[in-house]
């Protein structure tokens, strides 16, 4: 295992976003139904009205962070959130001292625009709510950034490689909480007789309730 600062790009920016949609609102009919042998049946059904949406949402985003390293999978690096970001300190050299760090190789830019992703979800939703009903169809979404801003910073990650069975494996441990994301080795041996065990059980069960009810 090797303590190791991870730079990731933090990006704060206000947004107002214009969309479209639809709200859809549900109502219920009742349906009769006649089988082939001449029965019928009445049923249920729900149906939903839909009615054109338009509108305008506003959010403010602090510290959406994005991994400025490709040297490590970025999903995984996004799993080991949330961070203290707001408990981070001024860089001084004495920080890093006797622990590895990395270079950023995401440009700010190329950051900004996985920050924007980032963002669009948390808007689509906001539109969402805006429209109401009981479901929402969002069909376009323009957003205005202003007031964009970002920053380096370092964040402490353990980083841990492994061979098993020939193959390589890695850990990624968050320094400050703990939080554990990796990879690791299967079974298919142990998977398929965990699962045979787990039938054998409940074909058991099953064998128990019929006998004893009866």
């Amino acid at each position: 295992m090797k303590s190791t600062y991870l730079p990731h790009w933090t990006y704060d920016a206000r947004t107002v976003s214009d969309y479209t949609g639809r709200r859809g609102e549900h109502y219920y009919v009742t349906t009769t139904h006649t089988d082939s042998n001449g029965r019928t049946t009445t049923r249920r059904e729900r149906r939903t009205r839909w009615y054109p949406a338009r509108g305008r949402v506003a959010r403010d985003f602090d510290d959406v962070l994005v991994p400025a390293t490709r040297r490590l999978p970025a999903d995984r690096l996004g799993k080991l959130q949330p961070w203290p970001l707001k408990q981070a300190l001024p860089y001084e050299p004495a920080y890093v001292a006797g622990h590895h760090s990395l270079r950023y190789d995401v440009e700010p830019q190329t950051g900004m625009e996985q920050a924007k992703g980032i963002m669009a979800k948390v808007i689509e939703a906001d539109c969402r709510r805006d429209i109401g009903g009981d479901v929402q169809q969002v069909h376009r979404v323009d957003t205005h950034y202003s007031d964009v801003t970002f920053k380096l910073v370092l964040l402490p990650v353990w980083v841990g490689n492994y061979l098993f069975g020939g193959k390589t494996y890695q850990v990624l441990i968050n320094g400050v909480s703990g939080e554990v994301q990796g990879e690791r080795p299967y079974s298919v041996v142990k998977i398929v007789a965990a699962v045979t065990a787990a039938l054998a059980l409940v074909a058991c069960v099953v064998w128990l309730y019929q006998t004893y009810r009866a």
